[in-house]
């Protein structure tokens, strides 16, 4: 069996942009530039809360989607479907009728990351409850429930890109329940739709 290639976080972003990612990973500089910018870990680490957490970004701007009847973490996604998030709908017989469930699940990865990350992809397999495509109606709709969700976006794709690099995650189950803080060089900044988005 061949070895799967490891997945370009920064596909479809300008050449330049990910020349600056490349540099600070190799001088060490994108680690400690976003633990400045994102210091800390969200507190989300259970299905239960991750269920409560993606209602109330629900409830707050997409009140009359399809209902979720599930979200959780999932610790096999990024390894086997090359991704980040996931939206699915499971259908069931109940009776006579086929009855359509709504399901999201996220990437185990995000139990460990600033609660910015975690709300950017939350709002990304939300955006699909409406939008099934990535097209431009899709990241208006991510816009519209997050202003920053390109930024976020970015910053999340240069911070996998480091992870795949060094293997060590910035924001590691907490010790002591504090965090080491950072100083550093600022992370450069995407221009909004720089990019085609392969699946998140």
């Amino acid at each position: 069996m061949k070895p799967r290639p490891s997945p370009n976080y920064l596909a479809g972003y300008p050449t330049h942009l990910i020349d600056q990612v490349q540099q600070l990973i190799a001088t060490d500089k994108l680690g400690p530039g976003l633990l400045r910018k994102y210091p800390r870990c969200h507190e989300v680490r259970t299905d239960r809360a991750l269920y409560d957490y993606v209602q109330e970004l629900k409830g707050r701007h997409l009140r009359n989607a399809e209902a979720l009847s599930k979200v959780a973490f999932d610790g096999k996604l990024h390894v086997l479907h090359k991704a980040l998030g996931l939206h699915t709908t499971v259908a069931r017989v109940q009776g006579v009728r086929l009855k359509a469930k709504r399901e999201i699940r996220i990437a185990n990865v995000f139990r460990e990351m600033p609660e910015e990350f975690l709300r950017m992809i939350v709002v990304h397999e939300l955006a699909h409850l409406k939008e099934r495509e990535h097209g431009k109606a899709f990241y208006q709709l991510c816009q519209h429930m997050e202003p920053d969700y390109h930024q976020l976006e970015f910053d999340l794709r240069a911070y996998l890109s480091l992870l795949e690099a060094t293997g060590k995650p910035l924001w590691p189950a907490r010790q002591d329940g504090k965090l080491r803080a950072f100083s550093a060089l600022p992370i450069p900044v995407p221009h909004a739709g720089s990019h085609s988005d392969p699946d998140l």
